[in-house]
């Protein structure tokens, strides 16, 4: 029978487990944060990326359902972490470099000129509504990404590919 999976040749054929387990020896330091307060379709985008990049944990804050079809099943692949609460959410992350991707805030720099931490946690927040200011405020930076056309922002499942991206080109490239 031919695996269908959405999975590079080396992983056909071989049960999900085998696949997690194969991964999690080669992950890489980067964790993803979404804060889920509105039940996002872009959840289960993020979770696909974060597979691509091969993240070590997703943590999602707030609603813990979310649009999996999305992941396109990814999220069988990687450690995906609910938090009911923001304190719950923050007692996981000590010593790690908490970013936000944020694009609406004075505080808000540039993300080309964020020279990231090894230990680093990626924050994302709703496509509508951005990033709590209760998240935020416990955001050791906050980063944008440029626009050059007539929208202010990307997609956040967009957001999410290109600053996944400039962490993986600076720290594991």
């Amino acid at each position: 029978m031919e695996d269908t999976r959405n999975l590079i040749d080396e992983y056909k054929g071989l049960e999900n487990e085998q696949v997690f387990s194969i991964l999690s020896k080669k992950r890489i330091p980067l964790e993803i944060a979404i804060e889920n307060v509105e039940h996002d379709f872009n959840i289960g985008s993020i979770v696909r990326t974060a597979n691509s990049f091969n993240v070590q944990k997703v943590h999602i804050i707030g609603k813990k359902k979310y649009n999996r079809r999305g992941a396109m099943c990814t999220d069988k692949y990687l450690k995906i972490m609910h938090h009911p609460t923001l304190e719950d959410f923050l007692k996981t992350q000590k010593d790690r470099e908490l970013i936000a991707i944020e694009n609406n805030i004075e505080r808000a720099k540039p993300l080309h000129d964020k020279k990231f931490a090894n230990d680093t946690t990626l924050i994302f927040g709703s496509e509508n509504n951005g990033i709590t200011s209760e998240l935020l405020e416990n955001a050791d930076d906050v980063r944008f990404i440029e626009s050059f056309g007539s929208t202010r922002s990307v997609n956040v499942g967009v957001a999410a590919g290109i600053a996944m991206y400039e962490y993986v080109r600076q720290i594991v490239l």
